[in-house]
Formats: structure tokens, C-alpha cells, sequence
């Protein structure tokens, strides 16, 4: 059997066994939907990302969590990036891909960060009860109330949908017990990926908020450090005015009540630096989000050979 290069790097950290592992599989050219499937789940990270050629951008990413393919993985993304800058296949500066969301630009700093612009944000509040909310999440609803008056509970977007909730006190973020299955309805009755809770009491003073993501809808029942989740919620924030004077960079950690911290920044791209020269609004700006990735596991995956006669229908 044909095997092929297979990584797991952990993004958002400079500790490996920290923050979210994603697999790489550098040189997936040739390999079918199915066979990328199959190795994603192989690999069991939350998504595998796998790395082809593109005509219209520098590479070309695809994701797949272990059951299904992924639009746009923001740690999946830092973590190829990492690797490609490690192995010196790409430099400092910045690069393209192409992804199922359109093509976004990388920018390698020379300490390593990866910085990875995202899509146009959405973001729309919804009509979701704290009620509703607050039994999903296993948590009491005044924790919801008490901050909801001035962040109401919305889905942002900036290439991945998510149900933004805040949560007024690190305490009730630490204590929920989350409801998969109510999780997983919610987050589909509103054509989210998952739902993100987070709060500005952090753990770190150097923090701005701590969140947690469920996003069961991909298989996925608690991720660990969520990118393209940090991104939207930036979003949101600027959309609500969340500060008196926006932060320069946000920093954002995940991922500790999984055993798996790790710290994103994200920066919200000012008027003069949107790619289309366009004088956009402040509540449509876009945003990057960035962080280090160590390589944890470098190694080669068997090809599996799969024909299509092999996949059981329903």
C-alpha cells in the first residue's frame, strides 16, 4: 500500500501537548474526498488539513474533521503554516490559499506567528431564549441575563458560523455541563457550526476573554482552541461596541478545562488596509487571527485504498 506524510502540530501554543492539535498531511495531491476522509479520521484531530496545489492561490487547503469536511479551520490553518515555515517550504511574509471559502491571505511573522485574515464577518443577533441557551449549556441562565442586556446572543461569522453567548463569570464558564444533543440542535436551527461561550474574567491578566466551543454538529464536543470561533467573536464584539476604545490585539485563551491551553490573538483589520482599497464600515471590518504551532508528531499514514463500492449506503 502507498503511504503519505502525516503530521499532528499543536496551534495556538509554543508547548507541544497544548492547545489544538490538527493534522497536516503536506502533499495530498492525488488523494480522493474519500481517502481524505478516511485519514482525517484515522488521525482523530479535531480537523486534519490537507495541503494541494492551487490555480488560483499559492496552495490550496481542504479540512476534515473526523466525520465530515470542514469549510475553514483557523487552527488547522496555523498549524499547516507552521509546519511549511518550519521545513523552510515557505518564508517570513505573506502568502495565499485557497480554501472552500475563497482565497485568504497568511502572513508569516519572523518569530513564527502565523497571522490568517478572514472572510467579510456576519453578525445577527437571534431570537434564542437564555432559557434555551442556559439548559443546552448545563448552566443557570442569570449568568446569561446578567450580561446580555448590552451583548445579546448572536450568530457571527467570518467564514465559520457560531452562536456567540457571553457568560458573566469565568466561574459559570468552568462550571457548565454541556447537552450535546440540545447543543447540537441549536447550533443547527441556526445554521451554526457550534456554539462559543466566553467571558471577559479571565484567567490570566494578560487575557481579554476565556472561551470554550461545542461544536457537535462536526463531531467535535468540546474543541479546545478555536480559531475561526476567535475570529467571529471579534466580529461581534466590534459590531456591539463591546470597549470604549477597541484593543489593538485580542487575546483570547482556550482550552484549559480541556488540558489543552492555549492563547490566540486576533486584530481587527482598519478601513485603509482592506484588500478590496474599499472604505468599509467599522462593523464590517475584517479580521486576522494569529498564534505559534509546534509539531508534536511527524511520521507517514497509509493510503487507504477505498473504492466506491466499499462505502455502505444507508
Amino acid at each position: 500500500m502507498d503511504s503519505c506524510r502525516a503530521l499532528l502540530v499543536d496551534a495556538f501554543s509554543t508547548d507541544s501537548h497544548a492547545g489544538n492539535p490538527a493534522g497536516v498531511i503536506p502533499d495530498a495531491d492525488g488523494l480522493s474526498d474519500t481517502q481524505q476522509q478516511a485519514i482525517a479520521a484515522e488521525l482523530s484531530a479535531s480537523e486534519t488539513a490537507f495541503i494541494t496545489e492551487s490555480a488560483v492561490a499559492e496552495r490550496q487547503l481542504r479540512y476534515f474533521s473526523p466525520t465530515s469536511e470542514v469549510d475553514l479551520c483557523g487552527h488547522a490553518t496555523i498549524a499547516a503554516h507552521a509546519y511549511l515555515d518550519s521545513t523552510d517550504e515557505i518564508a517570513a511574509g505573506t502568502h495565499t490559499i485557497e480554501t472552500n471559502v475563497g482565497v485568504i491571505e497568511i502572513t508569516i511573522d519572523d518569530d513564527g506567528t502565523v497571522w490568517m485574515v478572514q472572510q467579510s464577518p456576519t453578525v445577527n443577533p437571534i431570537p434564542l431564549g437564555y432559557n434555551d441557551a442556559a439548559d443546552a449549556l448545563g448552566i443557570d441562565d442569570a449568568a446569561l441575563r446578567d450580561i446580555g442586556d448590552d451583548l445579546p446572543i448572536a450568530v457571527a461569522s467570518t467564514g465559520l458560523p457560531f452562536i456567540m453567548i457571553p457568560v458573566n463569570f469565568l466561574e459559570h464558564i468552568s462550571n457548565v455541563n454541556p447537552d450535546a444533543a440540545a447543543i447540537d440542535t441549536l447550533a443547527r436551527s441556526y445554521d451554526a457550526a457550534g456554539v462559543y461561550i466566553f467571558s471577559f474574567d479571565t484567567l490570566e491578566s494578560g487575557s481579554t476573554l476565556h472561551a470554550r466551543a461545542f461544536v457537535p454538529t462536526l463531531g467535535i464536543t468540546e474543541d479546545p482552541v478555536t480559531g475561526t470561533a476567535a475570529g467571529a467573536c471579534t466580529a461581534y464584539l466590534d459590531t456591539f461596541n463591546a470597549f470604549d476604545a477597541f484593543p489593538s490585539t485580542i487575546r483570547c485563551e482556550q482550552g484549559h478545562f480541556c488540558d489543552r491551553p492555549g492563547y490566540i490573538r486576533t486584530q481587527l483589520l482598519q478601513s485603509e488596509q482592506q484588500e478590496d482599497g474599499s472604505d468599509t464600515p467599522p462593523t464590517q471590518r475584517r479580521v486576522r487571527v494569529g498564534g505559534h504551532a509546534v509539531i508534536t508528531l511527524d511520521g507517514t499514514i497509509t493510503i487507504p485504498e477505498i473504492e466506491d463500492t466499499d462505502i455502505l449506503e444507508p
